[in-house]
């Protein structure tokens, strides 16, 4: 890869995509960033990591929606794309529940005219976000990305399926290289206010109860940010090729005859809730007042990657220890949002 290659990074105010963006600028390569700073969570979180972004000369940025296909055509027209990230996608497995149809919209919709515009533009490279939660009622650890995933427990763990088998059909008919990365329980800091980490920290810093879902009996392979963003880099000039040696009567789902990749990032650690609880009390010096529930509808009861791929394919694999992210996390919301935990 050259530094003067440019990479659209769709849903770049989002989590990830801010510390992606943020880190491909800081590798000195032309970065496009998409968003359309949809009201899911606070827009003033997504604005602060854009404000960060644009500070940067190397940053450009479009706020437009992803079901806009003249948008993003357009966009793909006034610039020379060499590389695609899509982390542009409603999030939330409860969320999907409750609203199916948003999910249909950004995640099926959104992502088709993606894949309709590398078709026309035709980048060197398309990454997209799967998902682990692609792999849904099945139970046999670590997950594989030759694992079976056809049952899923929610639309979200749907539409990320449907985005594997649409990049599938497009990397066979328009030969289109694509790498799906399923994450793991992404966590860090800038992270969504929607998810386990940060909604702990609020509740406990303001002495209100959580709610512990499973009593607290779920595991989970939580990844720090910068080993999913250090992942995503060093995929990027890994662009897939047709697999030779693909066998139709045994067939690997995660590879093809066509040039297509799956991989889970992951931190290959399962880590159960109430430990992961207990270190952010540790953390914060204060214990949290636990509301046990059942299991919440949609949710697995435990996700473990096994990241063997991945690692021969980069000679990466993710390390942070839950210890250490965390407590960046917590060091960060304390700045933020100007807490004096004292």
């Amino acid at each position: 890869m050259s530094k003067q290659e440019v990479i659209l990074v769709t849903g770049a105010a989002g989590f990830i995509g801010f510390h992606l963006s943020q880190k491909l600028c800081d590798l000195d390569f032309s970065v496009i960033g998409l968003d359309n700073l949809n009201p899911y969570y606070e827009v003033t979180l997504k604005e602060s990591r854009l404000h960060l972004l644009l500070r940067n000369k190397k940053f450009k940025f479009y706020k437009d929606e992803l079901t806009d296909k003249q948008a993003v055509d357009s966009l793909f027209a006034q610039n020379e794309i060499d590389y695609v990230v899509n982390l542009a996608a409603q999030a939330g497995v409860g969320h999907s529940i409750t609203h199916p149809y948003a999910y249909l919209e950004s995640n099926m919709h959104g992502f088709l005219n993606i894949l309709e515009a590398c078709r026309n533009y035709k980048p060197k490279h398309l990454i997209y976000a799967s998902s682990s939660s692609v792999y849904g009622a099945n139970r046999s650890m670590p997950f594989s990305t030759r694992d079976n995933v056809d049952h899923p427990l929610a639309l979200y763990a749907a539409s990320k399926k449907a985005n594997e088998l649409m990049a599938h059909a497009y990397s066979n008919l328009y030969n289109l290289p694509t790498t799906g990365l399923r994450f793991f329980s992404a966590y860090g800091t800038y992270g969504r206010p929607d998810m386990a980490l940060f909604i702990f920290t609020k509740a406990i810093l303001e002495g209100r109860a959580i709610n512990v879902y499973n009593h607290g009996k779920m595991r989970r392979d939580f990844t720090y940010v910068d080993d999913i963003v250090e992942g995503i880099v060093r995929l990027l000039p890994k662009i897939p090729t047709q697999n030779e040696k693909w066998d139709a009567l045994h067939p690997d789902p995660s590879t093809s005859f066509a040039p297509y990749k799956l991989f889970n990032i992951g931190n290959n650690q399962s880590v159960e809730l109430l430990y992961f609880i207990e270190v952010l009390e540790n953390k914060l010096g204060k214990k949290a007042v636990k509301n046990f529930l059942p299991l919440q509808e949609g949710d697995v009861l435990e996700s473990k990657a096994d990241i063997t791929d991945l690692e021969n394919e980069i000679g990466f694999k993710p390390s942070t220890s839950i210890e250490d992210g965390i407590s960046k996390f917590v060091d960060w919301y304390l700045e933020y949002y100007k807490i004096n935990n004292k």
